[in-house]
């Protein structure tokens, strides 16, 4: 087994939950590269959506926004942006949406935009986009992100992306339609919701991650399964499909290296 890295984990656990022939709605940046590493590996018949209105989209290398022309250009069809969300998310055809994150509490709610007092912010971040609404309409949706104290926090500064809202049952109390957060995929484990409380546990550990490490990295106390399993390591199929899409981009973008 070649060495990897634990973004490569990551990334690889992450495509893994796409199953093939998924309808899924792709957020820029992680999920579009573990969402196109699932097309690449595992599901071949996945069909990408991006919000400016590619559908099908096929890229070769790893798109720079949801503007980039390399998603029309592979595309099995482009749509307006209205009829993305209208037609595709609000009617219930979207099967998984894979969200990113700056931050993200016990109950899979998502911070994209601001860090510190909304009116007087530390940190302005990108903002919503579309993640609001994929949030809340898609059937599933899946979150990836890097896992430190400062973006699994115990109380978000603002709720962009409503995931189980305060736990239990508020997501059908609010009357939105799908079934929220079922994973949230980190460089350190795997998180799914609780039955009942939908508070986010971890399932599983990559491999050679401790208890330790993840509990120092989350802002509340977080649990565990009782039967917490181990992340097969990435295979060396997976790993350089990964690698020669993260070098094709590098060298479409005039960037060194494929790293986030």
């Amino acid at each position: 087994m070649s060495a990897y890295s634990t973004n490569e984990m990551m990334t690889v656990a992450a495509a893994r939950r796409l199953r093939n022939g998924a309808v899924c709605f792709v957020g820029i940046g992680l999920p579009s590269k573990a969402a196109n590493l699932a097309r690449l590996t595992s599901s071949p018949d996945v069909v990408l959506i991006y919000e400016s209105g590619p559908i099908g989209a096929k890229p070769s290398v790893l798109p720079l926004s949801i503007g980039d022309g390399e998603l029309a250009e592979t595309a099995d069809t482009v749509v307006p942006t209205g009829e993305i969300f209208r037609y595709w998310l609000q009617g219930g055809r979207i099967d998984v949406g894979f969200l990113g994150a700056a931050q993200v509490d016990k109950y899979g709610n998502i911070n994209t935009t601001v860090i510190g007092d909304y009116h007087q912010p530390k940190v302005r971040l990108p903002g919503a986009g579309g993640a609001p609404e994929i949030a809340g309409s898609a059937k599933q949706v899946l979150i990836i992100l890097k896992q430190s104290h400062r973006t699994f926090v115990d109380k978000l500064a603002f709720i962009t992306s409503v995931g189980h809202g305060e736990g239990g049952d508020h997501r059908q109390r609010l009357g939105l339609p799908g079934a929220g957060p079922v994973g949230i995929i980190t460089d350190l484990c795997i998180m799914e919701p609780e039955a009942g409380s939908n508070e986010f546990i971890v399932t599983t550990l990559h491999p050679g991650v401790t208890r330790e490490q993840v509990i120092e990295a989350t802002g509340w106390q977080i649990r565990f399964a009782d039967n917490l399993s181990v992340t097969a390591e990435p295979t060396e199929v997976e790993l350089a499909a990964l690698r020669a899409l993260e070098a094709r981009t590098a060298a479409a973008h005039g960037q060194a290296g494929g790293e986030e």
